[in-house]
């Protein structure tokens, strides 16, 4: 035998043994899965609203599946930097994405993304969705949403607004209520909801629109003014607050939804093993009674109606980016 065939011979027969011993990693993944740590890898900075619920029902999955859940922040890139992390991770049910509506908003907004929504992720399941909460430090001079409005429409470009990241929901809510209402202001973006809403307390910018259960405790603190929540109807953490759609936008109603997904060819029965213990969390009384003091209204989904979802979501952000004109600074 030639020293070119018995290479070749040595190649093929090494391919096939590597080929064998991942179908043999995935079986015993799938057959053990979890007999280790599971990473929850978060797209935003600890203390945001995706970060809070993530700890919360990773807490919980722990005590569940008797292993580790560890919380691992990737800040950055309007959630692409977490999403890219986990895109190419190894597909076996330890790394997963807890993301955020980002997911729908990226592909409109970012020309060049390195991963695909559809194609390098499975749905996992919908976990909930956070109502948006329009805030402004103490020192502007609003007591309500009508004057808030006629204050920016008196000073033009004079106030500035924060955001957990460009193109983030929170960006996208306050340029919607801006652009509808023909007003004009700054837009400062951070790297994450805490950050962003300790600007706004710290008076670096005038207001937000952050998600509720980050806002909340600072507006009974008195450290924020809340003038409204962007949900069709009202909050019940905080009922005396108005709705945007009851006072000055009449159909306007947006929330930060969030869920989980792990990498593209995970194997099913670990999928499903993820979306049952998830369900699980979420319907436990103490998950519910900590997050529904914080605003959070649970949802739940199996993964091909998060699946389902996610595509209307897409369509539905694509159109709405596309008519805004916002885009990727």
């Amino acid at each position: 035998m030639s020293k070119t065939i018995k290479t070749l011979v040595a190649l093929t027969a090494g391919a096939c043994i590597t080929a064998l011993t991942g179908a043999q990693a995935v079986g015993q993944t799938t057959d053990s899965y979890p007999n280790r740590a599971i990473r929850i890898v978060v797209p935003f900075a600890p203390g945001g609203a995706t970060d809070i619920i993530a700890r919360v029902i990773g807490q919980k999955l722990s005590e569940q599946v008797g292993q580790p859940v560890v919380i691992d922040n990737k800040a950055g890139a309007n959630g692409n930097i977490a999403a890219e992390y986990v895109a190419k991770a190894l597909p076996d049910g330890y790394t997963i994405l807890y993301n955020t509506s980002s997911m729908a908003l990226s592909p409109a907004l970012y020309k060049n993304l390195s991963y695909n929504v559809l194609t390098d992720f499975e749905p996992v399941i919908l976990t909930s969705v956070v109502p948006l909460l329009l805030t402004v430090n103490p020192s502007v001079p609003a007591k309500n949403i009508e004057e808030f409005i006629a204050l920016l429409k008196q000073n033009p470009d004079k106030y500035a607004y924060g955001s957990a990241g460009l193109g983030n929901i929170t960006h996208l809510g306050s340029f919607l209520f801006l652009q509808e209402l023909g007003l004009k202001a700054t837009h400062v973006p951070y790297k994450g909801s805490a950050p962003s809403v300790v600007a706004t307390v710290g008076g670096e910018v005038a207001f937000n629109m952050e998600p509720i259960n980050v806002g909340l405790a600072f507006v009974r603190d008195n450290k924020l003014r809340a003038l409204a929540v962007t949900t069709k109807s009202k909050s019940s953490v905080l009922p005396a607050v108005p709705t945007l759609n009851e006072t000055v936008m009449p159909g306007f109603e947006i929330g930060a939804w969030q869920g989980v997904m792990a990498p593209a060819r995970t194997p099913q029965p670990v999928v499903d093993y993820l979306n049952k213990q998830i369900l699980k969390a979420l319907a436990s009384d103490d998950v519910k009674t900590r997050l529904s003091a914080q605003g959070a209204e649970l949802l739940g989904s199996s993964p091909q109606e998060y699946a389902a979802y996610l595509k209307s979501e897409l369509a539905r952000w694509e159109k709405a980016i596309s008519s805004s004109g916002v885009k990727q600074e």
